[in-house]
């Protein structure tokens, strides 16, 4: 029983950390899209809501990515109800931006 114990606390670990990891690489690219978008703004580029919007469905990826890890370590159904739901919200939401993006990209 202690080398399953000791797995289970290993792989806990291991997922916590990538946790993190995913959750800090989301935030960067949404901070580092917003600085951009405001640049872009500022200087009237037309590529402003598009190089935005991609930048927060590459950010919103990897923060679900993270929700996804996240499963992996829950263990009540109360958890696993909040982590589907922001996994749901997450969802919807990088699908629209995806939907937006292709609505910016054919009215080239």
């Amino acid at each position: 029983m202690e080398v399953i114990e000791l797995l289970d606390h290993v792989l806990n670990g291991l997922v916590e950390i990538a946790i993190l990891i995913f959750e800090y690489i989301g935030v960067i690219i949404i901070v580092v899209s917003g600085i951009r978008g405001c640049y872009n703004y500022v200087r009237r580029s037309p590529e402003t809501k598009l190089v935005l919007a991609k930048g927060l469905a590459m950010g919103l990826e990897f923060k679900m990515g993270s929700e996804i890890l996240r499963t992996v370590v829950v263990r009540e159904w109360s958890e696993i109800a909040t982590v589907a739901g922001i996994i749901i919200l997450r969802a919807a939401l990088t699908f629209l931006i995806h939907w937006e993006i292709k609505q910016e990209e054919e009215g080239k």
